[in-house]
């Protein structure tokens, strides 16, 4: 399922094809709406009505790029969808409709010294298409369509994950497989869109909602990479599930925060928090949404994130499962 997820091409604004997908899975274990921006509000009934209003939430939306014009001689010039360094787009091959591209600059012997220091900025990228002019390239392309990182998925190593779009189809696939098994408790999950240009989706969602307690499940930056140390590591693959307690848009509701480092602590679950105070998801948004709710954020190290080549390792997916199960019937208590 996760492979299936990852492969589908859907920036924000471009859900449709994740959100057929995710709908087809979940659509004979639940009742589920879609709201105006496109995101899925899902309602998944359990064996008792409790007292208080739960619900998961995960983002159906990638980064990507969008086409902003097309030269004279048939390239493309783009802006990016959500969050992307410039470094890891160069040589890169992305797909446009039915349409390969590669993401170029000039040649690098061509390069000033002072170029040769740092990566181009987009605006000095254009995609190549193979078009020889605009004319040609407009039989293809439209100002305004999507283009996407041409990624493959395979696992190498020793249980790790390469592909796009792990952060957050992973969560996806979570909620997925939570809403196909058999609840205790009545629960809500909210598949968002638009996650990735500022928690567009999720505020729509929660003020549908109006869940007393929202968990968000995601991918965070993992470091852990020859040469860096300490802190700077942010956190580590293998080393199980982040709980955070800050990023840069929110502050976690303590309460929950220590029920999920303990009920991992409880259940043998290795778990870890973040090392710096970076990034934000989704919980930004619900936090402060309506009346308001209490949050946690549980996410998968990924390293690389918002690249063609995102990795994760299986056994952190298999411990976060693990702690969702035994975390989902604590939060009622």
């Amino acid at each position: 399922m996760l492979k299936q997820l990852c492969l589908i091409n859907g920036t924000s604004g471009d859900e449709g094809r994740v959100r057929d997908y995710i709908i087809d899975k979940i659509k004979n274990y639940c009742t589920y709406e879609v709201d105006a921006l496109g995101s899925i509000i899902a309602f998944k009934k359990g064996k008792k009505t409790p007292n208080k209003k739960v619900c998961f939430n995960a983002h159906m939306d990638e980064v990507g790029f969008i086409i902003t014009d097309i030269t004279d001689e048939g390239y493309l010039r783009f802006a990016t969808v959500g969050g992307i360094d410039q470094r890891v787009c160069l040589d890169k091959v992305v797909r446009i409709n039915d349409i390969k591209g590669v993401i170029g600059d000039k040649a690098f012997h061509l390069l000033s010294d002072e170029e040769s220091k740092s990566a181009p900025s987009f605006d000095k990228m254009l995609i190549d298409i193979g078009a020889s002019s605009k004319e040609e390239a407009e039989k293809y392309i439209s100002l305004g369509d999507f283009a996407y990182f041409e990624s493959d998925y395979y696992e190498f190593g020793n249980g790790f994950i390469k592909s796009k779009a792990l952060d957050d189809r992973i969560g996806c696939m979570l909620m997925i497989k939570l809403i196909q098994s058999e609840l205790e408790y009545d629960t809500y999950f909210c598949f968002n869109v638009q996650e990735e240009v500022g928690l567009k989706g999720a505020k729509c969602t929660a003020f549908q909602v109006q869940s007393d307690i929202s968990i968000i499940l995601e991918s965070t930056t993992a470091s852990d990479l020859d040469g860096v140390t300490g802190a700077d590591k942010v956190c580590c693959a293998g080393g199980g599930p982040v709980i955070s307690f800050m990023d840069r848009r929110t502050i976690y509701d303590r309460e929950l925060f220590s029920l999920a480092m303990n009920t991992a602590k409880e259940n043998g679950i290795p778990v870890q928090t973040k090392t710096k105070i970076a990034g934000g998801n989704d919980a930004g948004s619900i936090q402060i949404s309506g009346k308001g709710c209490k949050v946690c954020a549980i996410s998968l190290p990924c390293r690389y994130i918002h690249s063609a080549s995102s990795v994760v390792k299986k056994e952190d997916i298999e411990n976060t499962e693990k702690l969702l199960y035994k975390l989902i019937q604590k939060i009622y208590d």
